[in-house]
């Protein structure tokens, strides 16, 4: 059971937002306001207020740090802090960073060395973002981006892997150890169950190196073999050895379809180019599963979108989501795409 925020708490939370002349998101910024006062009459232990404060601000700091950048596309890439500057791997993440760079895109990395580093290296200082985490054997960011804006600081792991994944469109995952693993499997249970929104993740392996393979295989013969994940969640994630075909894979999932957005019950797919009739009655034929009720329809902007001028010039089309089956809507945004490949 949730403790409840006092009027007075919550009264004192209008004042102050009210004073501070906020005019956009007004009841969300009392309700931050509200809990913050609620958490400091529960007078919590030290540690609590510890963990809620340092997080507050990390993810402030985060914020700010990212906002000049939020109409940068963005790929994420993930992997071994250990890896050396003269192993297989580290050109291949240099030379995958420079390649999606060339495409137009930025580079954000956790700023260590390794994978991370390398990715810096290829992309470039003005391409790169960078959000590290403090550790007693990891002393700061590496040279490309100490010192830079574009790098942010962080205690908790929980809030750096938010940042990493709220702030990126794409994710590149290289082999590394437990680390880089729990990067890989929490952005595909966010994907799978619907709390992060559709994205292209890319398992990149060195020639010849198949550690990715391995894990894959792992996945098939426990975890599907066991009923633990759906057959059909490998198709969350896409393995390749080829630094160019993985910032194809990125590129190509946003070939025509561009975002998501619930509207109530609504699941709102935004496109460059929406589908025929004949390409309408094929998503209800592979898709239509996905619908709690009714059918996959085109659509005009609701009127929220309308309100908040958000890709009202975009097609789109609208279900009412089952809420379940989000590897299927992957795949389904992957034939959208072909609306523009195929023409």
């Amino acid at each position: 059971m949730e403790p409840d925020v006092s009027d007075a708490a919550s009264s004192r939370a209008r004042s102050i937002v009210a004073e501070l002349g906020v005019s956009e998101n007004v009841r969300l910024a009392e309700e931050l306001v509200s809990e913050a006062l609620g958490l400091i009459a529960d007078q919590p232990d030290t540690l609590d207020l510890k963990i809620a404060t340092a997080a507050l601000a990390e993810m402030r700091d985060a914020y700010a740090m990212f906002a000049p950048y939020k109409d940068r596309r963005k790929v994420a890439i993930f992997g071994s802090a250990r890896t050396s500057a003269d192993d297989p791997l580290y050109d291949l993440a240099r030379g995958l960073a420079q390649t999606l760079a060339e495409r137009g895109w930025m580079t954000v990395t956790g700023a260590g060395p390794g994978i991370m580093q390398a990715g810096m290296e290829g992309a470039g200082r003005e391409n790169s973002i960078g959000v590290s985490i403090r550790l007693p054997f990891e002393t700061g960011a590496n040279s490309i981006i100490a010192g830079d804006e574009k790098h942010v600081s962080m205690k908790y792991f929980f809030t750096r892997k938010l940042m990493l994944i709220k702030e990126s469109q794409g994710f590149v995952c290289l082999p590394g150890g437990f680390g880089t693993l729990d990067e890989m499997f929490e952005l595909l249970t966010l994907t799978q169950t619907g709390k992060g929104v559709p994205v292209p993740i890319v398992l990149l392996d060195a020639p010849g190196d198949p550690y990715w393979e391995g894990v894959d295989t792992f996945v098939r013969e426990q975890l599907i073999a066991r009923g633990l994940v759906s057959a059909r969640d490998v198709g969350l994630y896409t393995i390749t050895n080829d630094c160019k075909a993985a910032a194809s894979i990125i590129d190509d999932f946003y070939a025509n379809y561009d975002s998501v957005r619930y509207v109530g019950d609504h699941l709102v797919v935004r496109m460059r180019k929406g589908p025929n009739d004949e390409q309408l009655a094929e998503l209800n034929e592979l898709f239509g599963h996905l619908a709690a009720s009714g059918s996959i329809e085109r659509a005009e902007p609701f009127k929220i979108e309308r309100r908040d001028d958000d890709k009202v010039d975009l097609d789109r089309i609208t279900l009412v989501f089952a809420k379940r089956g989000y590897s299927d809507l992957v795949a389904m945004i992957r034939v959208i795409n072909g609306y523009v490949t195929s023409s």
